[in-house]
């Protein structure tokens, strides 16, 4: 399919706006797009709204959004399908004056009752052509009656074969159509005749669209021929499943490229997941840029089985890219989530921009979601005002504990230097002077300064929030003791 290509390369996605930006239609967007960017071609956006009840302007927003974020330019300006019904019409009346397609007077009641029939008799309904063969006088007498119709196209026998890009060939006995309608009664079109008349309007050279289109492909192909029109070339990609096997829907979690977006991924992690997810490289690398992507992508790495969404790897990789990603380019994301979340006015998140910007660089090879820099990390821009419940059941469930803490307290108030080294040493010299071990003042310290019990290194943790924050934040907690230990009593009856 790539070798023949000699042509401007020009591919299209073409959502509806009936709903936010699936990834398995940001997937297809992204293929088209890696499609166009590969070739030196264009790359389209057409949206689908001729379904006026459930299409919303909100839900186009959210589309270009979704796509603008993922960084899936698009070349010219946007196609709205809606507004072309005119020109779908007119096309429609076109192949029923060439004799290509018919009215069809069939009630709705008519319809169903064939169908109810075919289904008692265990066979697939076909339309059986009643006004495919109607006398030119009848047709003629109904119209003038004002008797409603919708226009068929006329399916002749034969096999529709085309070369897939990724399936390779398929053929279709024609045995399997009827004459399927293109114009509804009220004058609107149907999704085949619509989209034909659009991809060739728009000179699409490339359709790249998922498998659960490949039945539509002949009927499509059927009214390229009619119409005299080239054929773009087809290539249909693998749907997306959930771990069970079963096509991916809001069972499975998280669907769509905005909830991905709130969640905490980062737009080049999402990008480089969704290229492989149904395509390979050739190659067992994972984290590839951009340019690495578009310069290897092609039809053929396609799969033709289905594809997998494994959201645990989607976090893997997410955490790659933040761990690779240098700390100003952090920055911009981390405080729209401060200020989003209300730890921090924007004039204070600037201000304190190289405090917060120390912290991405303390985390940043420890979380996987963006949103871990703050919601999992709050200490570090908040005094704790809560303590979990396991850490002070283990670390501070005796009175020595708490001796060994208002000591280590009272001993880190003479330290002046609050580097990393120093207050390691100073802990590690304080619990062998105690005949301790470090760990019994690491944890409840980390506990009483944190409010959590896991976190990067408690040394770097301190020397990060500094002298006056740490001894208030120990002060603070030590001031609760009497509070904290009827607490620890009763959750060590709850749970005995």
């Amino acid at each position: 399919m790539e070798n023949k290509i000699a042509e401007e390369v020009r591919t299209r996605f073409a959502p509806s706006p009936t709903g936010y930006l699936h990834v398995g239609g940001a997937r297809t967007a992204l293929f088209n797009w890696l499609f166009a960017r590969k070739h030196k071609g264009k790359f389209l956006l057409r949206i689908e709204d001729t379904d006026r009840e459930r299409s919303s302007e909100e839900m186009t927003r959210k589309i270009f959004e979704g796509l603008i974020w993922l960084g899936l330019d698009w070349d010219e300006d946007i196609v709205y399908q809606g507004k072309r019904a005119k020109t779908h019409r007119q096309i429609a009346y076109r192949l029923v004056q060439e004799e290509k397609a018919y009215p069809c007077f069939c009630t709705p009641e008519e319809l169903d009752a064939k169908r109810q029939q075919a289904r008692k008799e265990k066979r697939v309904y076909k339309y059986d052509g009643t006004c495919r063969h109607l006398p030119p006088e009848t047709v003629k007498a109904n119209m003038e009656a004002g008797k409603p119709y919708a226009i068929r196209f006329k399916v002749e026998p034969g096999v529709i074969r085309w070369e897939d890009g990724v399936h390779g060939p398929i053929e279709v006995n024609t045995r399997e159509l009827d004459d399927f309608i293109i114009l509804r009664s009220d004058g609107s079109p149907i999704y085949h005749l619509a989209v034909v008349v659009d991809d060739h309007d728009m000179r699409i050279t490339h359709i790249i669209r998922g498998d659960d289109h490949i039945s539509n492909t002949p009927k499509q192909i059927l009214l390229y021929q009619a119409l005299g029109w080239p054929l773009p070339r087809f290539a249909h990609v693998p749907l997306i499943l959930g771990p069970d096997k079963k096509r991916l829907s809001k069972r499975h979690g998280a669907t769509a490229v905005d909830e991905y977006q709130k969640m905490g991924i980062l737009p080049e992690a999402l990008f480089n997941y969704l290229a492989l997810l149904g395509w390979s490289p050739g190659d067992d690398r994972e984290i590839l840029s951009r340019d690495e992507i578009v310069a290897l992508f092609s039809l053929e790495g396609i799969s033709k089985n289905n594809a997998v969404f494994d959201e645990k790897k989607l976090l893997w990789m997410n955490g790659q890219y933040i761990h690779n990603m240098p700390v100003e380019k952090l920055w911009p994301y981390v405080q729209e989530l401060l200020i989003e979340r209300g730890v921090m006015e924007k004039t204070e998140a600037v201000e304190r921009r190289h405090y917060i910007m120390q912290t991405i660089a303390l985390l940043k090879t420890r979380v996987k979601l963006l949103t871990d820099f703050v919601d999992g990390a709050r200490y570090f821009y908040e005094d704790p005002t809560t303590f979990d419940a396991k850490g002070l059941r283990k670390h501070l469930k005796t009175p020595e504990a708490w001796q060994l803490l208002e000591d280590y307290t009272q001993a880190l108030e003479t330290v002046q230097d609050f580097s990393e080294e120093a207050l390691e040493t100073h802990l590690r010299q304080f619990a062998e002077a105690r005949g301790v071990s470090a760990a019994k003042i690491i944890h409840p310290v980390r506990l009483a300064i944190t409010g959590v019990i896991v976190t990067p290194g408690l040394f770097e943790v301190m020397a990060l929030l500094g002298r006056e924050t740490v001894l208030r934040r120990l002060r603070a907690f030590l001031a609760q003791k009497e509070t904290l230990q009827e607490y620890i009593q009763q959750q060590l009856q709850v749970n005995s």
